[in-house]
């Protein structure tokens, strides 16, 4: 069992840990909402790769060719949805830029809430089929090659959650830390336009490497 919860942690945090486009839109969610909000996104993000942990345990090697057809599709739905995240992003933060003024107050009210949070990072993480092929990956000639019986793989996928978790949360509460200390207008602005194009950047290669 202790063989099967370390291989989980690492393998959640594997997959969590590399900072890509949903790991940016997360943390600027939070630094323009507040660490509730963050942290519900967070772990609709872990829920996602716990869910592919248990799909790749469950289903193994026949896993890989059933999703090959369906990669490529995939990765652009994945890239078109995070693009216009990134512009209606960039455009409600000039918009309201624009009505408050430089000097206007930081307040304002929350566009995300909780559950809408959760359900959106969710669905945005689960349309990326690499995580499951890599979680297959691990199962199938990795440390965790040797998981047998319900115990152990619970306990894998479990301490993949865990880890995934940990890690988003952690990008959470430094997006509420960054939106703490840039509560005027131009600080929201500024960090909202970059992390939309940071987005789009990132969202452009998972285009070309989908081509």
């Amino acid at each position: 069992m202790s063989g099967a919860l370390v291989a989980g942690l690492l393998a959640g945090l594997g997959i969590a840990m590399p900072v890509g486009a949903v790991a940016t839109y997360l943390v600027a969610v939070t630094a323009r909402t507040d660490l509730r909000t963050g942290a519900c996104a967070a772990l609709g993000v872990a829920t996602a790769d716990g869910l592919y942990a248990l799909i790749a345990v469950a289903g193994g090697a026949a896993l890989v060719p059933v999703l090959q057809p369906f990669l490529v599709p995939l990765r652009i739905a994945s890239a078109v949805v995070l693009v216009a995240l990134a512009v209606r992003g960039a455009a409600t933060a000039i918009a309201r830029y624009r009505a408050r003024g430089p000097a206007g107050p930081a307040s304002e009210e929350t566009p995300l809430g909780p559950l809408r949070a959760y359900l959106g990072f969710l669905g945005i993480t689960i349309m990326n089929p690499l995580t499951v092929v890599y979680f297959a990956a691990l199962v199938i000639g990795g440390p965790s090659g040797s998981l047998t019986g319900p115990v152990n793989r619970s306990v894998f996928v479990a301490a993949a959650f865990a880890a995934s978790a940990a890690w988003q949360l952690l990008l959470a509460s430094g997006g509420a830390l960054l939106g703490r200390s840039l509560t005027g207008s131009r600080g929201r602005l500024a960090t909202a336009t970059a992390s939309s194009t940071l987005i789009v950047v990132l969202a452009v290669h998972l285009l070309v490497t989908a081509a």
